[in-house]
């Protein structure tokens, strides 16, 4: 299932969003590539899982790929973000900028992961090897939410029988 493609519970395909043909006028492309590791703030992790408002998210995403374009003048810029279970090693969130020259291409494509990051209700619950989970790395959308949401920058673990 995907949102406009801009999320998606399926294996986020990084070839259709190269876009090598359709830039000529394009020299640098930058991609960033998340990938879930094995560990994190010294727990070992064994898997994770994304869970989003979906609607919204897309929407910030969509958004933050606009801004991205128009802020730092590069003619495309993509982001896709995997929702659902991931397993060590499997791609999370993918960036794909194309810009005339690499400067301007690496910095939109840092740009935008980041405002994904910390804009789009997107939340990451890590399941560690002990049996315990946490959210981390959450969104922040409003301070006063963070207060009492699971995803709030706060870990909460709690132990799964």
């Amino acid at each position: 299932m995907t949102t406009d493609d801009v999320l998606t519970h399926e294996p986020i395909a990084v070839e259709p969003l190269l876009a090598l043909d359709a830039y000529p006028d394009c020299g640098g492309l930058a991609m960033f590539v998340g990938t879930v590791r094995d560990h994190h703030e010294g727990r070992s992790v064994d898997r994770l899982v994304y869970t989003a408002h979906a609607p919204m998210a897309a929407k910030i995403i969509r958004e933050v790929e606009a801004q991205t374009r128009e802020q730092f003048g590069v003619a495309y810029c993509r982001v896709r973000h995997r929702l659902g279970e991931l397993r060590i090693g499997d791609i999370a969130i993918v960036c794909v900028v194309r810009a005339a020259h690499r400067a301007e291409a690496f910095e939109a494509c840092r740009h935008a992961v980041d405002a994904v990051k910390h804009g789009a209700p997107i939340w990451k619950e890590e399941f560690y090897t002990d049996g315990s989970s946490a959210f981390v790395e959450g969104c922040c959308i409003r301070d006063d939410l963070n207060e009492s949401a699971p995803h709030s920058h706060a870990s909460t673990s709690h132990h799964h029988a």
